[in-house]
Order: structure tokens, then sequence, then C-alpha cells
């Protein structure tokens, strides 16, 4: 188990399966030490007998005690506790992604809302294998919610937008997300052959929330674990998990699944990251660091222009001066430039552009330990 010291040197239990009531659990945890919560609560799907298909055969459906409330008022005051202890141990930049169905999506929404969540989207996941609809008196449920929330309006929370569109072909990722349900090799059994979990979710599911709303070594907390479907993804992802659950049965196949699960290698953890993304880095300190000299010559990439570089990390070329973009508009005459790709050196006779620097920069900057 590996732990780290949060606010208080209290110690935040990492890549662990706690056992117990999540409100209570959540609550026992340092306060804004998690930079991630994904939350599969229970559905309150108000079954009312058994359902079977048309030729008899009784459909596995969710039955279990921990889905069972005695009515909508104590659903809510469950929902609504869990909310608060999530919010407590969230950073300011954190975020929670809340899935359900129609059942309880809409009531867990608003008391988001009431709880101080800023909703940033909601997805709809649309299922590629859906469970038909066996009485044939309602449509085919073939989508489920979810919704995706900072920890307050205006907070500054992580969002791999080029991740999600390269993993989306190029294009922009959607709200609607289609995957399959669970099924094959990926759904896990207990001992008697029969499925672990009713309702366990795709590792694809996951993989596209946490690419898309985390980055490596960050701590995510699942607070309803389940078979660890969360706590998989996020160690191949290289990111801390917490798990709570209350089930024994479900604890013991998370903590064997979890065991055959390896992290993926450093390099392929990395993701396309946004140009505004990158931490910006001034012109001037190529100088202060020597990559530059002042006196030094910069040409155009072109070839037609040249410029002085001074010691304060502005051009001179021809009686205008100012910054590497400044200058370089001035002589082409246009109303903007981007200096780091219109400036070049001459290193061992040959013209190499400047942002060559700025990325070295950059990814000096990336390799430093948080």
């Amino acid at each position: 188990m590996k732990s780290t010291t949060a606010t208080g040197a209290q110690a935040l239990p990492l890549n662990t399966i706690l056992s117990g009531d999540c409100v209570e659990v959540m609550n026992g945890l340092p306060e804004a030490s998690v930079d991630l919560i994904f939350a599969d609560p229970p559905y309150n799907l108000q079954l009312r007998g058994d359902l079977h298909r048309p030729e008899g055969s009784q459909v596995d459906a969710v039955d279990d005690a921990w889905d069972s409330f005695a009515s909508f008022d104590a659903y809510d005051g469950f929902t609504r506790s869990w909310l608060m202890a999530a919010r407590r141990v969230l950073k300011p930049g954190g975020a929670i992604w809340v899935i359900g169905s129609y059942h309880n999506i809409f009531r867990v929404g608003a008391m988001m809302q009431n709880a101080g969540f800023w909703i940033l989207n909601d997805v709809v996941w649309r299922k590629t294998n859906p469970m038909p609809n066996f009485r044939g008196k309602r449509l085919t449920n073939a989508h489920e919610t979810m919704i995706w929330a900072s920890r307050e309006e205006g907070a500054r929370y992580t969002f791999n937008y080029e991740a999600l569109k390269s993993l989306n072909d190029g294009l922009q990722m959607r709200s609607d997300w289609v995957l399959p349900i669970c099924n094959g090799h990926e759904r896990l059994k207990n001992d008697a052959g029969e499925k672990a979990h009713p309702t366990q979710k795709p590792e694809s599911l996951l993989h596209r929330v946490l690419v898309g709303s985390s980055n490596p070594g960050d701590v995510v907390l699942d607070p309803f674990f389940g078979t660890g479907t969360t706590g998989a993804v996020a160690k191949m992802l290289g990111r801390d998990y917490i798990g709570i659950e209350r089930e024994a049965a479900y604890r013991a196949v998370a903590e064997k699944r979890l065991a055959g699960v390896r992290r993926y290698d450093r390099d392929s953890l990395q993701v396309s990251a946004s140009r505004r993304a990158a931490p910006r880095i001034p012109f001037g300190q190529l100088i202060e660091r020597g990559m530059l000299r002042p006196g030094e010559v910069l040409t155009s990439a072109n070839g037609k222009s040249a410029a002085k570089v001074r010691a304060d990390g502005t051009l001179v070329a021809d009686g205008v001066n100012g910054s590497i973009h400044q200058v370089g508009a001035a002589l082409e005459g246009a109303p903007s430039c981007n200096g780091w790709t219109y400036w070049c050196i001459n290193r061992d006779g040959k013209r190499v552009p400047i942002d060559i620097f700025r990325q070295q920069i950059r990814a000096e900057l990336a390799e430093r330990p948080n």
C-alpha cells in the first residue's frame, strides 16, 4: 500500500480498498485530498417482483439489499450525505463523475447543485448491446447518464481536451458515448460461476473518464467500488486509487482483480496536451539560461530578415525594437507574428528554430516531480 501525507500530516491510504460505510469512511479521510471521484451509487431501481424473459427464465436483475430504500426521501437523505462527504475530500480543483439511470440521476443532479457542485456536462452512455425490454411495455432502456461536475463554480478542473480528441479520431469528443456494456471475458464471475456484480461497468468507460479528466499521479476515489473497475483502470493509467466498499464479497473479487493489473510504462501514459495547457516560457528565459546570448543575430525562417538579441529579451532590427512577435510582425508588415516559429539562430552552420529551446525547457519542467 502506498500512502501520502496530506494537510494535518494525516496519511492518505492510496491503492487500498477500505471497508465500511462510504460516508463514514470519506469523513475520515483528509479534507481536500482527492483529485477525482467516480461514483456509481445505488440506482434505487424500485423493482416490483421478479423479471422474466418471454420463454420464462428469470432475469438476473439488481435486487440486492444495497439497492433497496424504504422511500424516495430515504434515498435522497443517503444521496445528500455521500455527496457532502465527497465534496469535502475533493481538492479545490477536483471534479466528480456520477453515473445513474432514469431512476435516480435526476434526483442526484439536483442534489449535486444544492450541495455546491458546478455541473460541467451530462454525458449519455449509449450502450451498443443493452438488455432488451422483456415486458414490451416501455422503450428499451439503452443508455445511462453521467454527470461531470467541478467542486465549485469557477474551479480550475482538469480537462485533457486534446487527449479526448485523439481518442475520437481527431474530432471533438461529444457528450454521447457509444460503448458496449461489460460482457464476455471482462465480466467477472464468483466462485459459483455467476456474475460477481450485477452492474459491473466496462473498463472502456472508465478509460475515457480518467484519460479525459485526470493526470498520472492523481488520486481517484470510488466510494462505491464494487468489483474495482475504477481501481483497475486507474492503476493501469498511473493514477492512485482509493476504493470504498462495504460488501465483503465484492472486496474479495476486487482485490484479486487488482493484484493482476499492471501499470503501463511511463511513455505510454503520456497524452496529447493542449497548447494552452503547456507552460508559458518567456523568450527572455532563453537569454537568462545562456541558450542565446545578447548580441547574437536571429534570422527569419525565410531568410529575408534579421534582428539582434538584446539583454532584456527584446530584439532590434532596422529601427524597430520589441518582442520577438512585435519585431517579426513589423518586418513582415503583418498584424501579428508567432516569433517562436518565425525566428531562427545559426548553430554549426544550420538554421535552428528558436522554438527548439522553448520545447527543451518545457520538457525539463515536465520531468520534474510534483
